[in-house]
């Protein structure tokens, strides 16, 4: 079993809840909204118009994407699965937790 992959969704997750969101990796949610769209966005599309940002990369090829909004009460996570194609295929929101760090 490759635990690679857990102990790297460990390191990211331990980081979100403990530090603000680094460069590129904020974003407005209304252009989020507007720019992201499951099936046809794809990786160099999110590449220009957010930058980079925390990543996971899976045995599979696929990847997970974690981009952050300003949200009341705190960040609010904005979540791409990206295929082996690099086109987006799923995408989930999480509003704050109120147990989340204040901005």
């Amino acid at each position: 079993m490759n635990l690679r992959p857990i102990l790297l969704v460990t390191a990211l997750l331990s980081g979100c809840a403990t530090r603000a969101p680094g460069p590129g990796t904020s974003v407005a949610e209304s252009r989020f909204d507007q720019l992201v769209v499951p099936g046809r966005t794809t990786r160099a599309e999110l590449l220009a118009a957010f930058g980079p940002t925390k990543t996971i990369v899976f045995d599979s090829g696929m990847e997970t994407w974690l981009y952050t909004a300003p949200a009341a009460g705190g960040h609010m996570e904005l979540v791409l699965l990206l295929g082996r194609d690099g086109i987006v295929r799923k995408m989930r929101k999480r509003p704050p937790y109120p147990t989340d760090p204040a901005p």
